[in-house]
């Protein structure tokens, strides 16, 4: 319980500060005639000006939902300017985090319908086992698992999910199916990631990504086109996306962060150092 209570709080402390680092740089935007200037600089829009701004905040409410229901919105900041353009941002407050957090069935809905694509059946049995969603996980995970490795065993068993290891073990090809899905879709899952999310309308997604922190705990401010660590993201897929080397391999490492097991579901997690890399 204890733990639990230090997760939870310690999430709530996230969610708080990540709103007060919103509002912050909301207040900037409102009052700096140079801040304005400078941002709208940065993202490439010199020549426009800045009517009004406005954040989810505290009581952000959910959208419509590319399934027929209600979703978070990819979009913290929005900036309405005089030219009709609006530029939608996602703020980031940390170096790194949960930035797409979703259960893998819900999850293979959510990419064939952002992207028009079908998720091969092979991949979705790999992803099954490997994200928890499959009846026979642990009978697999006590047949082709290593026992001796006491500790990965028990995780797998306490997870209902195979590891990397485990799961070459049990059928290389799905191992070799599921890394090569996801090399060969590294733009739609880092757009999936950071400018779609579940969410319907466009005027939801975000353009931008903005690892900006108002409130002392670190000292980046850079602002990245998304697109352009899509296409980054593309190009790389090859060399950065492998599956992680602790615990038998409980991650695929991605160009822009990871995915991991986590509550049995798959959790995205975004890096700046990553995504500076790529656009570099």
């Amino acid at each position: 319980m204890a733990e639990h209570r230090n997760r939870s709080s310690g999430w709530k402390h996230a969610k708080l500060t990540g709103h007060m680092n919103e509002d912050q740089v909301k207040l900037l935007l409102d009052m700096d005639e140079g801040y304005r200037s400078e941002f709208l600089e940065r993202v490439g829009y010199p020549d426009d000006t800045i009517l009004r701004c406005t954040i989810g905040g505290l009581h952000e409410t959910n959208v419509p939902g590319v399934l027929g229901r209600k979703t978070k919105s990819k979009t913290d900041l929005k900036v309405y300017c005089s030219s009709g353009k609006q530029i939608n941002v996602s703020i980031k407050k940390s170096l790194g985090g949960q930035v797409y957090f979703v259960r893998v069935d819900l999850f293979f809905q959510v990419f064939e319908k952002q992207f028009g694509k079908c998720i091969p059946e092979h991949v979705k049995r790999a992803m099954k086992l490997f994200w928890a969603a499959a009846d026979d996980a642990v009978s697999i995970i006590e047949r082709y698992s290593d026992k001796n490795d006491v500790k990965n065993y028990n995780l797998q068993i306490r997870h209902r999910s195979l590891n990397a290891t485990t799961l070459k073990n049990y059928d290389s090809s799905l191992y070799d199916a599921m890394l090569r899905w996801f090399r060969e879709n590294a733009y739609e899952l880092t757009k999936l990631s950071f400018t779609m999310g579940a969410a319907l309308d466009p005027n939801e997604w975000s353009e931008y990504v903005w690892y900006i922190n108002t409130l002392g705990e670190n000292q980046v401010d850079d602002i990245f086109h998304i697109e352009e660590i899509c296409e980054a993201a593309r190009d790389n897929a090859i060399e950065q996306t492998i599956y992680g080397d602790s615990n038998g391999g409980t991650t695929v490492q991605l160009p822009f962060g990871f995915v991991q097991w986590h509550q049995a579901q798959m959790q995205f997690h975004h890096g700046y150092w990553k995504v500076k890399a790529l656009c570099d």
